[in-house]
């Protein structure tokens, strides 16, 4: 894979798909890239937030197994986020979904993953993403399942 490690947003879907049988094969196989150094894992403080915020102590303690990189939330990822809900991309009761794709569309991740498909891996959702980002001066936002991203070995 050369010198470029994929810059992977997780966010909490697939932190907690780790353990749901489900989500955990391509989840674990995930982590286990991660753990190799495949991939670079990448949080923000609001995937923090919303894990204090009552996630089982079994998927808090799941995210303290990779090392990640984590970036706080900024003003601008938040304008971002806003620009979403203008839009109506996705319901006020949505806003932490759209904030997560705001912050990996600031930080330019190479990709976000997530097992939330109706919010996030859902490809009517991305394209809206995607035209408020380019709007905005962005680039793209590749947003795809663990599986899409593990597949591709």
């Amino acid at each position: 894979m050369g010198i470029n490690i994929l810059r992977i947003y997780i966010e909490n879907s697939v932190i907690g798909g780790y353990f749901d049988d489900e989500f955990k094969e391509f989840t674990q196989q995930l982590f286990g890239e991660f753990k190799k150094g495949t991939y670079k894992p990448i949080i923000s403080s609001h995937v923090i937030a919303e894990l204090e915020n009552g996630a089982p102590d079994n998927v808090k303690e799941n995210l303290k197994t990779i090392e990640y990189e984590e970036y706080p939330v900024n003003e601008e990822m938040l304008k971002l986020a806003e620009k979403y809900m203008e839009e109506k991309i996705v319901s006020d009761n949505y806003y932490s979904d759209a904030l997560h794709i705001a912050v990996a569309t600031v930080i330019d991740v190479d990709v976000l993953v997530s097992w939330n498909f109706k919010h996030i891996v859902n490809l009517n959702r991305i394209k809206l993403f995607n035209s408020v980002n380019l709007r905005e001066g962005y680039k793209i936002l590749e947003i795809r399942t663990p599986q899409e991203v593990i597949g591709n070995e």
